[in-house]
């Protein structure tokens, strides 16, 4: 206060009764015009999409838009409810328990100071004013949820959201590269280019008398994930399966393009964020304790994960040959036992050709579930995409130094274990899961509910 003029000298602009209107046009049409930018973008590529006839990744656009609304109304209820939850109080006690780090002397007073209080309030004028401070400070107790840290969580669920749905989009349409190299076998299977190596390749893969003992099976298993997790002969067997299975009419059946349409339709699903994703950022946030090291320890759950799903779609292929195998082997043997005693029966096999398909069924799947694997996938990428955002997000708020980005070596580690499982799951599950998945009891619908055509409900039935 001046005491020559009586004038209060307030922080500049600290109302917005007190903000001059040039200002507030301008922040308010930068914001508008980002956000429009936005809508139209995604309108537009929608629009693409519908005129290139990707009708699957058009619904993974609009899944985006829904997962963006949603992220609005959370940005929308921390704004509006950011007063009442600063009315809540608890005692002084209940803030030195549960600390992602370990409380300082100079915090703790921080908390028992009515000046550092009133201090911190004049620095940070961001969800709303001091006075919910003082009427916790009055009671002496403590405010639930400071003003920084609600701001600071509200900029994390954003980090959170946008860093998925980019981290997603690019590993999906990675893996979709890789798929399409499958497409010059379709080719050559309607060229009539498939030779009967590829028969043989395909049973190679369950020869040796070890494979039939399951852990080394699913050793084997988890090693090739890692190099030629697919190869023709496993796409051209599979293929073979999945038509007298579900196809049984149709022997020109195009699978690549089944494969990619349901590929889509699955992409629709993992780029979305579901109620068991959040209930997990929650569950970290509470259990993200000092000396516990859980950032550290949470960035091996993906690869755990990860590896061991690539390893269970690999088992599935090499037993599904091994089946195959063994009925080939009963089959040849009930023949030539009958072949005299049944003679039509036996031209009429050596006429149509006595080759034997692998037998797709839900049996293969953990719990005769081959939906639980995108369940897990979705886990995964999304669980990858939290470390990565929350990196950043501790990164650019608090800087290297901080507690909770605990020592260099674990940085490192996190950062090299979140790459390995963006590429190995881009190149390498993802693929075996588009594949593999289809290989279950039941048709795998490609297309929404009330799209689908006349020909693949009658496959579904």
């Amino acid at each position: 206060m001046n005491h020559a003029t009586g004038i209060v000298h307030e922080p500049p602009n600290a109302k917005f009764e007190f903000t001059p209107t040039w200002i507030v046009a301008v922040v308010s049409s930068i914001i508008v015009i980002i956000s429009f930018s936005l809508e139209r973008g995604l309108h537009h590529l929608g629009q693409w999409l519908k005129h290139k006839k990707q009708d699957q990744l058009n619904h993974a656009v609009l899944k985006l838009k829904e997962e963006l609304m949603i992220l609005g109304f959370i940005s929308l209820l921390l704004n509006v409810f950011q007063g009442a939850i600063g009315q809540f109080c608890m005692p002084r006690d209940f803030a030195y328990h549960m600390l992602p780090c370990k409380r300082t002397v100079s915090v703790v007073h921080h908390f028992s100071s009515p000046t550092s209080l009133d201090g911190y309030n004049t620095h940070r004028h961001l969800l709303s004013t001091n006075t919910n401070f003082q009427h916790c400070l009055r009671k002496g107790k403590v405010p639930l949820l400071s003003l920084e840290a609600l701001h600071q969580l509200h900029i994390f669920i954003f980090v959170l959201a946008v860093v998925h749905v980019v981290f997603c989009a690019i590993t999906m349409l990675l893996a979709a590269a890789k798929i399409q190299q499958w497409k010059r076998w379709e080719d050559s299977i309607h060229r009539g280019l498939a030779h009967s190596q590829n028969d043989n390749e395909f049973k190679e893969r369950a020869e040796g008398y070890w494979l039939n003992a399951a852990v080394i099976a699913w050793m084997v298993a988890f090693v090739k994930q890692f190099h030629g997790s697919i190869t023709k002969s496993d796409y051209i067997f599979l293929r073979r399966g999945f038509i007298k299975k579900h196809c049984p009419g149709e022997p020109n059946f195009n699978f690549y393009d089944h494969i990619t349409k349901s590929y889509q339709h699955d992409f629709k699903k993992v780029v979305g964020i579901s109620w068991y994703l959040w209930a997990f950022v929650v569950l970290f946030l509470l259990l993200n304790l000092e000396g516990w090291h859980t950032y550290f320890w949470l960035a091996f759950l993906p690869l755990i994960m990860l590896l061991l799903v690539g390893a269970k779609l690999e088992y599935i292929i090499t037993r599904m040959a091994q089946e195959l195998n063994l009925r080939t082997v009963d089959r040849e043997a009930q023949q030539e036992n009958d072949i005299h005693r049944f003679q039509r029966r036996h031209n009429e096999i050596k006429k149509h050709g006595s080759r034997h398909e692998v037998n797709p069924s839900d049996d293969h799947f953990w719990f005769a579930s081959p939906s639980l694997v995108l369940v897990l996938i979705h886990f995964i990428l999304f669980q990858n995409s939290f470390e990565i955002a929350f990196f950043f997000w501790i990164w650019t708020t608090y800087g290297f130094k901080s507690c909770i980005m605990e020592r260099p070596a674990f940085i490192i580690t996190r950062l090299v274990l979140g790459g390995i499982v963006q590429v190995l799951c881009s190149y390498s599950t993802l693929p075996l899961y588009s594949l593999v998945t289809q290989m279950g009891s039941e048709y795998k619908k490609p297309t929404e509910e009330g799209e689908v055509s006349e020909g693949e409900e009658q496959r579904a039935t």
